[in-house]
């Protein structure tokens, strides 16, 4: 097992490893806990009561979270014609058909976020094998496969995220910078969780969320009180 450093073990001892905190309390204890000099990621743990083995019980999709992540991405959108100059003139890094294929099959993944037209998925969907361990393939679900993508370029450099849940059932999501205030992240949290609630699956009985984590790049994680969050 890997061991933690000095500034990291005086950090987790803020940290009380038997209480789940209300959300504003456990953004704030992330927050003193900071021991580092450059401007951390923070992610949200979400332990779902789901068997992903089943696919009705698959959560996916994506958000715009309200406050941004504070991250800058780097957009590639597959296009043509007037979509490919939409996409250009809403931000996109690098747009095109079969020369950005080629480019990514020889090896290039400069980028962040790849979105697709419907039109040109059957050329895109020969870079699986390249672009879906990556998380990076373009799919209807996430909202990065669509005819829109002027649009769908401006929700990612707004702050749009996507998630998944692993084979454990647990969503692992980045929302934001621990520079943010806390009512920021906090607004930012909420927005994702209210997304999964709806996506509740009809065939789940039982428990849906389980538990939930905030921990930021450097920091111990914090345990968050589901009532503090969870809406009835």
């Amino acid at each position: 097992m890997a061991k933690h450093g000095k500034l990291f073990r005086e950090a987790a001892k803020k940290v009380d490893r038997t209480k789940r905190y209300a959300l504003a309390d456990a953004l704030t204890l992330l927050k003193e806990c900071k021991h580092t000099k450059f401007d951390e990621s923070v992610e949200i743990s979400v332990n779902l009561g789901v068997d992903p083995r089943h696919a009705d019980q698959m959560i996916r999709g994506s958000v715009v979270l309200p406050n941004g992540t504070g991250k800058v991405v780097r957009i590639v959108v597959f296009a043509e014609g007037e979509d490919a100059e939409a996409a250009k003139s809403a931000g996109a890094d690098v747009v095109g058909s079969d020369d950005l294929v080629e480019k990514i099959a020889g090896g290039w993944l400069e980028f962040d976020v790849a979105i697709s037209h419907p039109a040109l998925m059957g050329k895109v969907g020969k870079l699986g094998r390249v672009l879906g361990p990556r998380g990076l393939m373009p799919n209807p679900k996430s909202g990065s496969v669509t005819p829109d993508v002027a649009r769908a370029v401006r929700e990612a450099r707004a702050g749009k995220i996507e998630f998944r849940v692993d084979k454990a059932g647990i969503i692992h999501a980045m929302v934001g910078k621990i520079s943010f205030e806390t009512n920021a992240l906090a607004e930012n949290c909420t927005t994702l969780i209210d997304v999964l609630q709806k996506a509740k699956p009809a065939t789940v009985k039982g428990v849906y969320f389980k538990a939930m984590a905030l921990s930021s790049t450097m920091g111990p994680g914090v345990k968050i009180d589901l009532a503090s969050v969870i809406q009835k």
